[in-house]
């Protein structure tokens, strides 16, 4: 309701947020309170830069080893799923990159337990949920004392809490928990700013960013303001830790339908599982194709699986509504109890 609103007018002006000036005293009033609400949710500390940024997650893949390694340098990656395979070869480009552990033998089906860091990692680089396979670290993994961690949380960013001092940057598109496409929100340690490479494109340097707010260029006014609304959402909700709970509850639901259900069966390992994308298969492509034409009838829609994994993906961000679990599972008792 009150994004129709302020399209139309924001903050009563009588002109619409898509309409504003990124340098009016309109606009500059919303990336101020989202900022502060960013930082307030997040417990994210003074030394520590908030940008909203374009090109999505993806663009990160190589501006953190563009901006930090050399040919001689090397980074670290707990490779857990399609998108850290895809940061590595990025990486691949500007410096070394060391697989420190990898998921693939399994399908990527669990979470590493232990690292092979090399000598002297620059940073180590892990995807903290892998949407592709359903995964998603505990906690953040230790790491070497003079690397700086940096975390991929595009798909479970702002859904529990996250302890912002372990890292060095945090990157997340914003399209799965915090607002539309179009928008990356970064949080950089402000050292690593001043440390990064100064040889590089105006454009791709984050000290470009952080000495202009974000507004070094016109930025995604709209996905900004967006994200501002979604900020006051999570903190009406009662704060990240609340989220955290009801986000644990609710996959909760799924998961133990799953593991009781004779038909159906989660692929991820317990000690792996995500609360934001819970995979699960029936083992039979036949059986699985019918169930998705079912609930798609149902209302229940979007639920192919990736074809890296096969069967079904309920992609329960914290949007989506405890109902929506629970009638999932109904259908899916329904689909249970008529197949022989």
């Amino acid at each position: 309701m009150q994004a129709r609103e302020d399209l139309l007018s924001l903050d009563g002006t009588g002109i619409g947020i898509l309409e504003h000036s990124h340098r009016g005293k309109a606009f500059l009033k919303v990336y101020e309170q989202t900022v502060a609400l960013c930082r307030e949710l997040g417990n994210i500390p003074d030394d520590y830069e908030v940008l909203f940024l374009q090109g999505g997650a993806s663009s990160q893949f190589f501006m953190i080893p563009m901006s930090f390694l050399t040919p001689e340098t090397t980074a670290d990656y707990w490779v857990t799923g399609a998108w850290s395979e895809k940061a590595v070869e990025e990486c691949k480009r500007f410096g070394i990159a060391h697989t420190a552990c990898t998921g693939k033998e399994s399908n990527y089906s669990q979470i590493p337990t232990a690292a092979n860091y090399s000598d002297k990692p620059v940073y180590v680089h892990y995807t903290s949920n892998n949407t592709i396979f359903g995964t998603q670290f505990r906690s953040e993994p230790e790491i070497p004392a003079d690397a700086f961690l940096v975390c991929d949380a595009s798909s479970d960013i702002f859904s529990r809490p996250i302890d912002v001092k372990k890292h060095g940057i945090i990157y997340a598109g914003a399209q799965k928990n915090l607002g539309p496409s179009g928008v990356t929100l970064v949080i950089i340690r402000k050292d690593l700013v001043e440390r990064a490479a100064k040889d590089l494109p105006t454009m791709l340097q984050y000290r470009t960013h952080a000495k202009n707010e974000s507004m070094y260029n016109t930025p995604p006014t709209f996905g900004i303001y967006i994200m501002g609304q979604v900020f006051q959402w999570i903190k009406d909700q009662g704060g990240l830790a609340a989220l955290a709970k009801h986000n644990e509850e609710k996959a909760g639901r799924l998961y133990k339908y799953l593991e009781t259900s004779r038909l159906f069966r989660a692929t991820a390992s317990p000690d792996s599982r995500s609360q934001m994308n819970v995979t699960f298969v029936t083992g039979n492509e036949d059986l699985d194709k019918k169930f998705i034409a079912k609930a798609t009838q149902a209302g229940l829609d979007g639920l192919k699986g990736h074809r890296s994994v096969g069967g079904m993906r309920a992609s329960i961000y914290n949007a989506f509504p405890t109902a929506g679990v629970d009638r999932l599972v109904e259908v899916m008792r329904e689909f249970e109890a008529a197949t022989k």
